[in-house]
């Protein structure tokens, strides 16, 4: 018998648009003989859309894909109290009948604030429902760059420099925000807001102007920003699959064509401009590709994280030092994402990945299943 699935995009944060894509990926990938998909929107405005509103919001592709398994007028997603239920259900309104559709497991494909910060998978825990991915505790700390380096540091990996600070602070005394970084730091650097990706928010600071304006952009997405050296280097990447015991693709890594930009923005990542290319494996030695997997595999386990990571890595071209940069704990699944693609280099086609995430995801449930018993 096949498994429900329940595949949770959009969501309300900077990165809604990139989940969007994401699910499509997904829902366009998975074993439809294994599987049966119920596609479940959440809106920018947070609002949590029926199969057929949901739907609506993927290419029309992806709509082919699941055509005739759809309720066109299927009823709001309900979280229904009845013993008899437990986990996320759908209510679906028929005539003088109600019909409840029960989800096997979630795959959350939600990237950012409400969605990869541990918020969806506390829901989740609550509901008793396997999902895909970190717990609340691992999605958290990797969400806050700030919590994540601080852990990486702990277990002895190397990282870069860098400052955080709150938006009330730099409200109040800017003056003092710009001295400690121009101490602590220097010039280039980059401002981040500390909880979100895809680069959303990041810019480059050159001098003290700079440097407001980019503090200022990264104010807007979060109450927390993080600021780091710039260095000069290249970008790797490493996918990580697993719970206990994961595993770590070969690196990957983005060759800007364009010389002249600073650094992969939102628009070089997603946009298809065609200055990049994602290159798999990595142009490195089998030294230093070992080297970055089993610093991939400490950082996952550095944050207790579950299913599914991405961990970037700083080569810096004066030293040839690595660095830890960050791991996303719900990587974008997109087909111009690094995840899939460092998978597929490695001999593992995203249909098997996947596949392999909703089992892990079932592993885990179990396991913690096994907690509850004793209480």
């Amino acid at each position: 018998m096949k498994k429900r699935v329940g595949i949770i995009f959009g969501g309300r944060s900077g990165e809604h648009e990139i989940s969007i894509r994401s699910a499509r990926t997904v829902i366009e990938q998975i074993d439809k003989d294994k599987y049966d998909v119920v596609p479940i929107a959440i809106t920018q405005d947070g609002r949590w859309l029926n199969e057929g509103d949901a739907l609506a919001l993927l290419p029309d592709s992806t709509q082919t894909v699941l055509a005739g398994g759809i309720a066109e007028n299927g009823g709001p997603i309900a979280l229904l109290g009845d013993t008899a239920y437990k986990g996320l259900t759908r209510l679906e309104a028929k005539e003088d009948s109600e019909k409840l559709s029960r989800l096997d497991v979630v795959f959350p494909v939600l990237h950012g604030t409400y969605g990869e910060d541990g918020t969806i998978q506390g829901l989740l825990e609550m509901m008793d429902i396997p999902y895909v991915g970190c717990g609340v505790l691992a999605s958290a700390c990797g969400m806050d760059k700030a919590v994540m380096k601080t852990l990486f540091r702990d277990a002895g990996l190397p990282i870069c420099k860098y400052v955080w600070l709150l938006r009330g602070e730099w409200e109040r005394h800017s003056d003092t925000v710009i001295q400690q970084v121009e101490e602590k730091l220097g010039y280039p650097c980059f401002a981040k807001p500390a909880n979100l990706g895809s680069s959303v928010g990041v810019s480059r600071a050159d001098d003290v102007e700079s440097l407001r304006k980019a503090i200022d952009l990264a104010a807007i997405y979060d109450r927390k920003i993080i600021i780091e050296e710039g260095l000069d280097m290249r970008e790797i990447e490493c996918a990580v699959l697993g719970n206990d015991n994961p595993k770590a693709s070969l690196p990957g890594e983005y060759i800007i064509r364009d010389k002249e930009k600073k650094f992969l923005d939102y628009t070089e990542k997603y946009a298809g401009t065609g200055n990049n290319e994602f290159v798999v494996p990595a142009p490195i030695s089998d030294e230093l590709s070992n080297k970055i997997r089993q610093m991939a595999v400490t950082a996952f386990k550095a944050i207790d994280a579950s299913g599914i990571a991405r961990v970037d890595f700083f080569l810096r071209n004066d030293t040839g030092a690595l660095l830890v940069n960050e791991i996303n704990t719900m990587p974008g699944l997109t087909d111009a994402s690094g995840y899939p693609k460092m998978w597929a280099g490695t001999g593992k086609p995203f249909s098997t990945v996947i596949d392999e995430l909703l089992g892990l995801a079932f592993e885990r449930h179990a396991d913690l299943s096994r907690n509850k018993t004793v209480h």
